[in-house]
């Protein structure tokens, strides 16, 4: 997708708020997912897939699907010609099931047909012999040297060991608790699709919704057997990511049936197949222990932190490193004792999420402050701004955090946001407060609360989470920009493979070129693997390694730019060279003539460091990014439904690139956070999935979102470009805990799991 922003001059550029070049056509439905994607002569293919949890495959009848008429081909994993595992971390995963599958859901074979049903009916045709296995389902369970095992290797994926200061130290004021995180869904807005051509080179060539054009063509090739040069990978049009399209799903698949039929190959799953196709957040079993003098000075935590990983490893190992690396939250404590763990089991495979590991242990470090402030009789507030990290502290891995920390600020501020008025919520067409409307109280539109039982609470939460790769990973983005004349007009083109998931990642690359080379047009080209890997959309990294790469690559150009024009002080702006004073030396196009400029940059940040296995001491991660909520919450306690009436929140972005984005990412990631709170969960069961759809799998809609009051602050930090700061995951962190802050406030209930259902707050 090759898009051309156009604004005005700098006037479009960093600080600006410019019209998103997709976004008309996304309201209008006019944008082409890569769902609609289509080529002549193409196949549909399907997948077929383990209905148990763990079972041994004794064998595999094709029979059936080969006698389908209009299929054109069934593969097993006996037909993956190169590697036949893959993984982002570990090549643990098949890419169709050898000898045993461990997850329900897991691929066991895929067919190509002329027809999408037809090749969903010869999917079905297939019959295995399966010897089914009773499952490994309880992660804490199977960290037991006698559990069954889920791989050979056993069912601990990793443990990280965080230890800062005295072991041995004790406090006066102690509470203890136990937490627990369901597993909850990306829910983005397109399935997993792809289509994959075969090429003349005997290569092949797919178009994929991804979040890591590079993240899959390393693990492509490989299962396909093919050096990289012959598998290319381009950026088709994505709706939504949130860490579910980091790992492989049918882009081995698609790109298979596409060599082997030698015609193109388009593969898009349901929404029910996506449940089992991607990915989810970790559930999550978390102990901890708090111990604080009569000032409620944190003196130490404690805590042990279980993640389900699920059948395979995906990104589970640095997730653990997350929610333990930041576990004890954005605050000063002496001594640190805390144990992660990623387990193997044989519930659906865990991976990204937006939050990333540090969601889960927010909610529990959260539930004790609130714990804490309760044993203290401390308001919630004061108590952590008691507690709050500044510059120059150490977090628990011994980093000293450096570059502005406002964690005081952000609680005071939100604590200090007026509430919303009857004036506000008429003009955003909600009921007044003195008036109700039925769709304003617990039950919504049910209207199954008439106002009896009403019990309203406050409740207040901040989280803190890394920007970028960490533990030494080479975190780095590449960028290429070309400035030519166009038309007899100066123009850009901005080349990356950086994935745009919907954050608008398009329009921050047009505004850095505008911004940095001072010329109206810029086209911002497809993202493919013909360029250097510009990492993943995820981490909350891309604005800042792709953004400073773009800025690297059109200094570059702007160096030579002048040196063409023989002065190093003169400014690119509205398409022509001006001195200091401002006055106008040459035009760009004169400067330029017949000959472009293009420069190709690798740009990096500062580096990271690996934990030391030990101790989990090191500076593992780039840079910290906070933000803090206060939910107002109205319960009725007779029938435990909930209502979140109002959340105010506030957050450090370093330097807004586009205000209007940072704020929709601000409002769309509390929303995420709110879903966790109050409904989001995949019901697994005994390895198995039971509400595989947005029927039964509730996510929030415009009726569940309350208004929002959002706090921006630009505190740059003078390490980053622009002294921007990643935004998309910190608002999903914090507003959890505290809108289930808001809800003990309301019962008097502990409420120590997510999501707090009704069972919870009415005690059936």
């Amino acid at each position: 997708m090759t898009t051309t922003a156009v604004g005005t001059g700098t006037t479009a550029g960093i600080g600006t708020s410019p019209q998103r070049p997709d976004g008309t056509l996304k309201v209008t439905g006019e944008f082409a997912f890569s769902s609609d994607l289509w080529a002549d002569r193409m196949l549909w293919g399907a997948t077929l897939r383990s209905p148990h949890p763990r079972a041994r495959i004794r064998g595999i009848d094709l029979t059936g699907a080969l006698a389908t008429p209009g299929v054109h081909a069934v593969l097993t994993a006996d037909d993956v010609p190169g590697d036949k595992r893959y993984g982002l971390e570990h090549r643990d995963q098949p890419v169709l099931a050898i000898g045993e599958v461990r997850y329900a859901g897991e691929p066991v074979a895929v067919v190509a047909a002329d027809h999408p049903e037809t090749a969903r009916r010869a999917a079905a045709r297939i019959t295995v012999d399966y010897e089914v296995l009773p499952p490994v389902v309880d992660s804490v369970a199977a960290l037991d040297p006698s559990s069954d095992k889920v791989h050979e290797s056993g069912n601990l994926l990793r443990h990280v060991p965080i230890r800062k200061g005295d072991q041995d130290v004790t406090a006066p004021v102690v509470v203890t608790g136990e937490y627990e995180v369901g597993m909850q869904d990306q829910a983005f807005l397109g399935p997993e699709s792809g289509l994959a051509i075969p090429a003349e080179d005997g290569g092949v060539d797919l178009f994929i919704a991804t979040q890591w054009l590079h993240g899959d063509l390393a693990q492509v090739v490989d299962c396909l057997g093919l050096p990289p040069g012959k598998v290319r990978l381009s950026l088709a049009g994505v709706g939504g990511a949130f860490g579910g399209r980091e790992d492989v799903s049918m882009q081995v698949h698609a790109c298979m049936l596409a060599l082997h039929t030698g015609r193109p190959v388009k593969m898009v799953y349901s929404r029910e197949e996506s449940f089992y196709g991607h990915v989810h957040r970790h559930p999550a079993r978390m102990w901890y222990e708090h111990g604080a003098d009569e000032d409620g000075k944190l003196v130490y935590v404690k805590a042990r932190v279980v993640l389900d990983g699920g059948a395979y490893a995906s990104t589970s190992t640095a997730v653990v490193a997350n929610a333990t690396t930041l576990g004890v939250g954005p605050y000063r404590v002496p001594s640190v004792t805390v144990d992660g763990y990623a387990v193997y089991t044989n519930n659906p495979p865990c991976g990204a999420m937006r939050g990333f590991g540090a969601v889960q242990a927010c909610f529990a470090y959260e539930s004790q402050m609130d714990r804490l402030a309760e044993a203290l009789g401390l308001d919630p507030v004061e108590l952590r701004v008691r507690n709050a990290m500044e510059p120059g502290d150490t977090m628990p891995t011994g980093q000293v955090v450096e570059g502005p920390a406002p964690v005081a600020e952000l609680l005071r501020r939100v604590r200090d946001l007026p509430p919303v008025t009857a004036r506000d919520r008429a003009a955003l067409g909600r009921s007044t407060l003195d008036l109700p409307d039925p769709r304003e109280l617990p039950g919504g539109v049910a209207n199954t609360t008439h106002g009896e039982g009403v019990r309203r609470g406050v409740g207040y939460g901040i989280g803190i989470k890394n920007v970028g790769f960490s533990e030494g990973f080479d975190d780095y983005s590449t960028a290429r920009v070309r400035l030519e004349v166009v038309g007899g007009e100066p123009a850009v083109v901005v080349h990356t493979a950086a994935a745009e998931v919907g954050q608008g990642l398009v329009t921050v690359q047009a505004q850095i070129a505008r911004t940095e080379l001072g010329v109206e047009q810029v086209t911002v080209a497809t993202a493919d693997t013909s360029i250097g890997s510009a990492g993943s959309s995820s981490a909350s990294r891309q604005t800042y390694v792709t953004g400073g790469a773009v800025k690297a690559a059109c200094e570059a150009v702007r160096a030579e730019v002048l040196r063409r024009a023989g002065r190093a002080d003169l400014v690119l702006t509205g398409g022509r060279l001006t001195d200091p004073d401002g006055q106008v030396v040459a035009d760009l196009v004169d400067v330029l003539g017949d000959e472009s400029i293009e420069q190709t940059v690798e740009w990096r940040h500062r580096p990271t460091f690996p934990l030391d296995p030990r101790t989990g001491q090191g500076d593992a991660h780039v840079q910290y990014a906070f933000a803090a909520h206060r939910a107002t919450v109205d319960v009725d306690v007779e029938l435990g439904l909930v209502r979140v009436v109002e959340i105010a929140t506030a957050q450090d972005v370093g330097r807004a690139l586009h205000p209007q984005s940072v704020r929709g990412q601000i409002a769309g990631g509390t929303a995420q956070g709110l879903g966790l709170a109050v409904m989001e969960e995949i019901q697994v069961v005994d390895g198995l999935i039971r509400n595989p759809s947005f029927t039964d799998y509730l996510i929030p809609t415009i009726l569940d979102v309350p208004p929002m009051r959002i706090d921006v602050l630009e505190l740059g930090d003078p390490e980053a470009p622009y002294g921007l700061r990643g935004i998309g995951e910190p608002p999903t962190i914090s507003s959890t805990p505290a809108i289930v802050a808001a809800i003990r406030a309301a019962t008097g209930l502990p409420l120590r799991r997510v999501p707090v259902r009704p069972e919870h707050l009415t005690g059936t």
